[in-house]
C-alpha cells in the first residue's frame, strides 16, 4: 500500500481523531492556536478539520514532552527546530528544575505532617481530659444483668421508680455511672453496680442502698460514642494514652452515661464518659 492510499485511509475528522487519541476537541483546538498541532487539511467549504497519521505521531511527541515537564512554548521551539528531542543543556535544566520542585514538595510534605500531628494532638486533648471527682452521696443498686441491653430497662423500670418512691433528690445536672464487679470480661451475666448522685443519705431498701463515695483527686476522662459493646475500643485508647503519659490506674473505672437508649434510638449516637482513677 503506497503512502497516498495510507494517508487517505487515515484521514480523520477532528471528532474521530479526538476519540481515537483520547484527547478533547478543545485541547486539539488549543494546540492549533499555539501553533503546535495543525490539521493536515481544512475543507475550504465546510471548515472541517482532518488529521492523519503524521498528526498522531506529533501529538504523542507533545504529550510525552508535557509529561516530562516541558511547557507548550518549549515544545513548540523543539518542534519548530525539527529536532523533536531536547538538548543535553535543556535536559540538565529540567533536571535542576525537577530537583527544586522535589525539595519544595518535600518541605510541603514536612509541613503537612507537622500540621497533621498538631491536629491529632488537639483531637487527643479534646477526647481526653484530667479531672478530679469530689466526694458524693449515691443511691446504689447492684445486680447481675443478662447483658448491656438490660441496663436501660433496669434503670427506667426498677431503679428510677424506687428512687422516686424513696424521695431521692438528684443535684443538677445529674450524675449517674456504673461500676463492673466482674473479675474478668463477660458478655453476659454482668455483675454491675448502678450509682446515681443524690443530695443526702436516705433509708436503704431492698432495691436501693445509699453510700458515700470518697473524692478521687485525679481521673482520666474519655468520651465514648457508640454502643456499649464497643467499650473495649475506648478502653484500649485510654490505656494507650495512660501509657504514653506515664499514668497508672488506681481504682475501678466508672462509666458515666450521657445519652443512651432513653433519649437516642441510634446506638451509634450513644455518648458515655469513661472515668479511670489514675496517679
Amino acid at each position: 500500500m503506497n503512502r497516498a492510499i495510507m494517508s487517505k485511509l487515515t484521514k480523520l475528522k477532528i471528532g474521530e481523531f479526538s476519540k481515537m487519541m483520547q484527547v478533547t476537541v478543545k485541547t486539539l483546538r488549543h494546540y492549533e492556536q499555539k501553533g503546535l498541532l495543525h490539521p493536515s487539511e481544512v475543507d475550504e467549504w465546510t471548515g472541517y478539520r482532518y488529521y492523519n497519521i503524521a498528526q498522531m505521531q506529533r501529538l504523542n511527541t507533545i504529550r510525552g514532552l508535557q509529561r516530562q515537564g516541558f511547557t507548550l512554548e518549549e515544545i513548540k521551539e523543539l518542534l519548530e527546530d525539527g529536532t523533536q528531542m531536547p538538548s543535553i543543556d535543556l535536559l540538565t535544566q529540567k533536571i535542576v528544575e525537577t530537583e527544586q520542585q522535589l525539595q519544595l514538595l518535600m518541605e510541603r510534605r514536612r509541613q503537612l505532617l507537622k500540621w497533621m500531628d498538631s491536629h491529632k494532638q488537639i483531637k487527643k486533648m479534646e477526647k481526653f481530659s484530667i479531672q478530679s471527682l469530689p466526694e458524693i452521696i449515691v443511691a446504689s443498686h447492684r445486680e447481675v444483668i443478662t447483658d448491656y441491653t438490660a441496663l436501660g430497662p433496669l434503670c427506667v423500670e426498677k431503679i428510677g421508680p424506687e428512687m422516686q418512691r424513696l424521695g431521692c433528690k438528684c443535684p443538677p445536672p445529674g450524675y449517674c455511672f456504673t461500676i463492673e464487679h466482674n473479675k474478668e470480661y463477660r458478655p453476659s451475666n454482668i455483675d454491675i453496680e448502678y450509682c446515681e448522685q443524690v443530695e443526702e443519705m436516705g433509708e436503704d431498701s431492698a432495691i436501693v442502698q445509699f453510700k458515700r463515695l470518697e473524692a478521687i483527686p485525679k481521673v482520666l476522662c474519655m468520651k465514648h460514642i457508640g454502643p456499649y459493646e464497643r467499650f473495649y475500643e475506648s478502653f484500649t485508647e485510654a490505656f494507650a494514652y495512660m501509657e504514653e503519659q506515664g499514668y497508672k490506674i488506681t481504682g475501678s473505672p466508672r462509666t458515666c452515661y450521657i445519652d443512651g437508649v432513653w433519649n437516642q434510638n441510634d446506638p451509634e449516637q450513644w455518648l458515655s464518659i469513661i472515668q479511670i482513677p489514675i496517679e
